[in-house]
Parts: C-alpha cells; structure tokens; sequence
C-alpha cells in the first residue's frame, strides 16, 4: 500500500530534512547521470548527511516555482482538463525510499501533470515529441511511485511559448530506473559506500568549492594512485596526439580556402568558414605609459586563486 506524508506544515527547513529519507524525483537524473548541475557524488554526500543539502535557490529554480501556477493554468485552458494540487510526498509501497511530491494530479484520469519552465536557448529540446530525457526519467518514476498509466508535461519555454506533451508509461524503462535507483540506495546510501568519482563537470565544480581552503597536511597515498597518476600521463599523451591531429585537418582545410583565397567552403555535407574575428584586451603596457596613476591602483585588476593538481616523478 503506498503511503504519504502530507507537506502543507512543513518549514522549509523541515522539507529539506525530509528529502535525505528517500530518492525524490529531481534525484533521478542525477543519480542516471544525466544532471549536469550535480553528480552523483555530490547527491551521496547529501543524502548520507556529510553536506547541506541544495536549496536550488537559484533564479531558474525561484521562477519556476512562480510560474508553476501558470502554467498549470494554461494547461486547463488549452486542453479542457482539470488539475489539483498535492501537498504530499508519495512513497512507493515496495521501497518507501522511492518517492514522489508531484506538482498537479490530472482529475478523472490516472494520470499527474508536471509543470516546468525552460529557457529558450533550450527550445530545441522540446521540438516535435522530444522531452528532455532528464524529466522523461523523473515522470516515469512518479508514474512508477503512484502507479499512474500516463502523465503530462506542461513547459513554458523563453516566456513566451507553451507547450504540453502526454507520456504513456514505460515500464521497461521504469525496471531499468527503479534497480538502479534501488541499487544507489541499498549500496551507496544505506551501505555507506563512496559512488565512484566521475569526470564531470559538476564533480569538478563541487570538489573545487567543497575543498577550496588550502590543505594542511602531508599524507601517503596508497599504491593505486600511482596508477592513476600513470593513466593520467598516458591520456594526456594521447591527448596530445588527438590535438595534433585535429590541428592537421584544420591546417589542410586553411591551406586550401587560402589557396584559393575563399572565406567559405561548401562540400557536399558541410558550410565552412576561416573568418575573422576581434577580441578586445586591455593593453596592460601601454595603460602604464599614458596613464600610470590608474594603472598603478590595484584596484582595476581581478585577481582569482585556485588549486593546481600537479605531480613529479620522484627519483
């Protein structure tokens, strides 16, 4: 029997607490590996109390909860249908982790509305039948959670265009969503074991503002990382070697549109241009001549500090 906790009394303090208890729908991309803002790393960190959780506090996360009302009304009024709200957090009754706080419930069908709000950069993402595979993961697992048939999306897109999509259940993908969500908190959660690092972005990022403090401390590192010290060398190797080549292609693409002093080429597949550009720099030495007062205030210059990963090979 699948249970719920209602929403409606708690503080936002106590919200975010109530999410370390289970795996919610904006987790599922994440933990997929399909969330560049967050890896799973970082959610692991999260759900086993060892940070703060993330009160996505930013713009995008603030004016889509304004517009969610929006766009649950343009919803009904293009296509007749009626939605409420539901104040609470759905647990799935096989694993109570999985869980599930829907935006609207569809009334008279078995189905649930999901109301977003997108950038208009991101527009393509929507053309025709497409829906970001990040949500499309998500409804599928509330339709998992509350065992619905179908759902829908409503996204306002730039804010200026609407648009709405019905998604039939897909219990094949659900079975491949729900064992690995089951399997992150089985094993990484409730098991205590580190997900294994990535190379993403958000990895990158996270580590870099999580430890930005200069460390203290000179440790001995167990053997393996003398592997990944020599697997790092080889691929920068290779890097080398695929920059190399990529740097040949465009030599004989340059050569040739110079040869025959062209500006753009066309093949039969592609449109290519040797174009020129201007970028604007401060030029530091001769602000020093012409005005030395102004170029002696610190103030004018950005400095930025980071952490540098280097090694040497001890003899």
């Amino acid at each position: 029997m699948m249970t719920k906790t209602s929403t409606v009394e708690m503080s936002h303090v106590e919200w975010l607490e109530d999410r370390r208890k289970g795996i919610g729908g904006s987790d599922v991309g994440t933990i997929l590996g399909l969330n560049k803002w967050k890896s799973p790393y970082q959610l692991w960190l999260e759900k086993t109390g060892q940070i703060e959780l993330d009160e996505s506090n930013s713009e995008p996360a603030y004016w889509g909860n304004v517009l969610e009302e929006v766009v649950a009304r343009e919803f009904m009024e293009r296509t007749g249908k009626k939605v409420r709200r539901r104040n609470q957090v759905f647990e799935h009754p096989l694993h109570p982790f999985l869980r599930a706080n829907i935006d609207r419930d569809v009334v008279g069908e078995n189905a649930i509305l999901e109301c977003k709000t997108a950038n208009s950069f991101l527009a393509k993402e929507w053309d025709g039948d497409e829906i970001p595979m990040s949500y499309l993961c998500q409804i599928q697992h509330y339709m998992n959670v509350l065992n619905r048939e179908c759902a829908y999306i409503a996204v306002l897109i730039g804010g200026q265009r609407f648009v709405w999509k019905k998604i039939e259940r897909d219990q094949v993908l659900i079975d491949m969503i729900t064992k690995r969500l089951v399997e992150f908190w089985e094993i990484n959660v409730m098991g205590d074991i580190e997900p294994p690092i990535d190379g993403s972005d958000a990895t990158a990022d996270f580590l870099k503002n999580h430890y930005s403090e200069e460390g203290k401390e000179e440790v001995t590192l167990p053997s393996n990382y003398d592997d990944l010290v020599e697997s790092k060398r080889q691929l920068k190797k290779t890097e080398k070697e695929i920059k190399d080549q990529i740097q040949k292609i465009d030599n004989q693409i340059k050569s040739e549109l110079g040869k025959r002093d062209a500006v753009i080429g066309i093949t039969p597949k592609f449109i290519i241009s040797w174009k020129s550009q201007e970028r604007v720099s401060l030029d530091r030495k001769k602000l020093e001549v012409k005005y030395p007062e102004v170029a002696k205030d610190s103030s004018i210059y950005k400095t930025s500090s980071f952490k540098k990963l280097a090694e040497k090979e001890i003899n």
